[in-house]
């Protein structure tokens, strides 16, 4: 009996370690979009989505991600993650994100669509490249 419990003290801490949702690197060139089934090529518009229970999702783009929430349920969601057009292959968290449609930067699904993780970037990239801002409730009314 004290040896059950001893595993049981020792394995706890491991299991709990195991069901952290956290983001999972995507691999460019590899992996595919779980909505269009395109592979994941660009470093600039990729994004992804983690479950509460660890499962991730990857999407050649942010339109994609959010096409997919359509058919998913949303409450077992963890994290929203769309990569920084100013830092190629970094997942940034996208309900904090400011998004830039604009018709001069072209995205992998034809929705001209960027995330960046500061306002001020994605002003910047407006004020070079034109379009309008989104932040992440209002891109979600608007691609609805």
């Amino acid at each position: 009996m004290k040896t059950l419990k001893l595993l049981c003290l020792i394995a706890f801490p491991y299991i709990l370690l195991n069901c952290n949702a956290k983001p999972q690197a995507i691999d460019y060139g590899n992996d595919g979009c779980h909505f269009c089934k395109m592979t994941i090529v660009d470093k600039l518009h990729a994004a992804e989505i983690v479950t509460k229970k660890g499962k991730v999702y990857k999407f050649d783009a942010t339109e994609c991600m959010i096409n997919f929430m359509k058919t998913f349920n949303n409450q077992n969601i963890k994290l929203y993650l769309s990569n920084n057009y100013k830092a190629p292959g970094d997942l940034i968290d996208a309900t904090q994100a400011t998004f830039l449609i604009s018709e001069n930067i072209p995205s992998p699904m034809g929705a001209f669509l960027s995330a960046f993780k500061t306002k001020a970037d994605a002003e910047n990239a407006q004020l070079e490249k034109g379009g309008k801002l989104f932040s992440w409730e209002a891109l979600i009314e608007h691609l609805k």
